[in-house]
């Protein structure tokens, strides 16, 4: 992630908070009230999601450049894959797996051209492939109890939690290629999380690990006060 970018998403985060505080007349209490608010947008949000509804399709003209697709992550430096990378998938499975990307890319592939929506308010267009993340549920056995999914990487250790049904949306994909190539190192390679329904930093690049679990956790950024759903 550049240096600026976190001042740049607190500094997002902050102005809308305070102008929900202002409105309401909550300052003195924005700790609960932020709180609160959150729980509400949450249940809003997850009312709202459907397994039905799905991001447009864009055409082939409407790809942003790659140098002009934003490349973050919370490293020092761009973040190198090691050379002994697999994805580690458990929690709540029958089969544990640990997976190369020759493994993950023998599963049935999907590719969608989706538009990307980030938390600083822009936005842009590239084209995904890769192995929808419930196909690769199916493949380790993933309890039907396993309410929750967390994903972890290798930068700098980011992380994110999800709802298991926006995890399985069609449209939530592991990805290992951007427009029609590999994944660069500059956009999460070898593999990252990535789906039409969420916002940008619910997609957690470098991915190292895949566990699904009972219950909620948090994440990077959402542990510093951001919205836990995240969707669009």
């Amino acid at each position: 992630m550049t240096d600026d970018a976190p001042v740049t998403r607190r500094a997002v985060l902050s102005r809308l908070a305070l102008g929900s505080l202002v409105a309401t007349g909550a300052v003195a209490s924005s700790g609960p009230f932020l709180r609160t608010m959150g729980r509400w947008n949450q249940r809003v949000e997850s009312g709202l999601f459907s397994l039905e509804r799905s991001a447009p399709e864009l055409p082939p003209e409407s790809e942003t450049a790659r140098a002009d697709f934003p490349s973050y992550f919370i490293s020092p430096e761009v973040p190198l894959a090691p050379a002994s990378w697999r994805l580690a998938v458990g929690g709540m499975v029958a089969r544990p797996a640990s997976l190369s990307l020759a493994d993950l890319q023998r599963l049935p592939r999907t590719a969608m051209r989706v538009r990307h929506h980030c938390v600083e308010g822009w936005s842009a267009v590239a084209a995904w492939h890769g192995v929808r993340l419930s196909d690769v549920a199916a493949l380790v056995g993933a309890d039907p109890d396993a309410g929750f999914v967390e994903f972890r990487s290798f930068d700098a250790g980011y992380w994110s939690s999800w709802d298991r049904a926006s995890a399985f949306h069609p449209q939530t994909i592991l990805a290992y290629g951007m427009n029609g190539d590999a994944l660069g190192p500059g956009h999460g390679a070898p593999l990252r999380l990535y789906s039409a329904t969420k916002l940008g930093y619910k997609m957690v690049k470098y991915l190292t690990e895949v566990s699904f679990l009972p219950a909620p956790t948090g994440g990077y950024w959402e542990d510093q006060g951001y919205e836990w759903f995240a969707g669009v």
